[in-house]
């Protein structure tokens, strides 16, 4: 858990809440978090439901892994303790998001249990939802996707700290979704997905606003 530095410094509520906001666009603001191994497919569904949600009338973002390490966690590597703070900190941008009523698509490999876990509390503590994904997908078959070419690079050691390779991957116990990648169709996760935004009432029915 990151510590305070900065003293003196204190919330500053606004006369514009949550539900206000939510009013607005016509939905609950919520944060989606893809997890898995590189090559899982968490960015191509995160994509996909993103597209089926802007058709639908719902606004949602994409905070995707190597985007945002090259912007707000541009400073930061593949260490244990770089990995902590890059899932600190786009766990605290995603929390925005769903405040601003937005749907948020997370989409990193977060491979530490207690990382994911710290962002869950967060958005339970402030009452927001938080719906973690396991973009489950055997090693094997995620090399022989390896879309960036990462896997073969960490096999002959011009990667370290890989992932599945060199470093743990810790899945989640009890995630509120649980797809398999490598056994299903991209268009039955992204139903999948819709079911439990449906079920929540962040959505409409059909996905529309509510």
């Amino acid at each position: 858990m990151a510590k305070q530095k900065a003293t003196n410094v204190h919330w500053h509520e606004g006369d514009i809440t949550r539900e206000h906001r939510s009013r607005l666009l016509g939905q609950r603001g919520a944060t989606l978090w893809f997890t898995g191994l590189s090559g899982s497919g968490k960015s191509t569904l995160a994509v996909e439901l993103e597209g089926f949600l802007h058709e639908q009338g719902a606004l949602s973002y994409r905070l995707d892994g190597d985007n945002v390490r090259l912007g707000i966690n541009r400073n930061l590597g593949f260490s244990a303790e770089d990995r902590s703070e890059n899932i600190r900190r786009i766990g605290e941008v995603a929390k925005l998001f769903a405040d601003c009523g937005v749907i948020a698509l997370s989409s990193f490999i977060s491979p530490y249990r207690a990382d994911r876990d710290q962002v869950r509390s967060l958005h339970e503590a402030a009452g927001m939802d938080f719906i973690e994904i396991h973009v489950d997908c055997s090693l094997e078959v995620a090399e022989q996707r390896d879309p960036k070419g990462l896997y073969k690079k960490a096999r002959a050691g011009e990667i370290k700290n890989f992932t599945g390779i060199d470093d743990p991957y810790e899945a989640p116990e009890k995630p509120e979704i649980h797809l398999h990648s490598d056994q299903q169709s991209l268009d039955e996760e992204v139903q999948i997905i819709l079911g439990e935004l449906q079920q929540r009432g962040i959505i409409g029915q059909t996905g529309s606003k509510q």
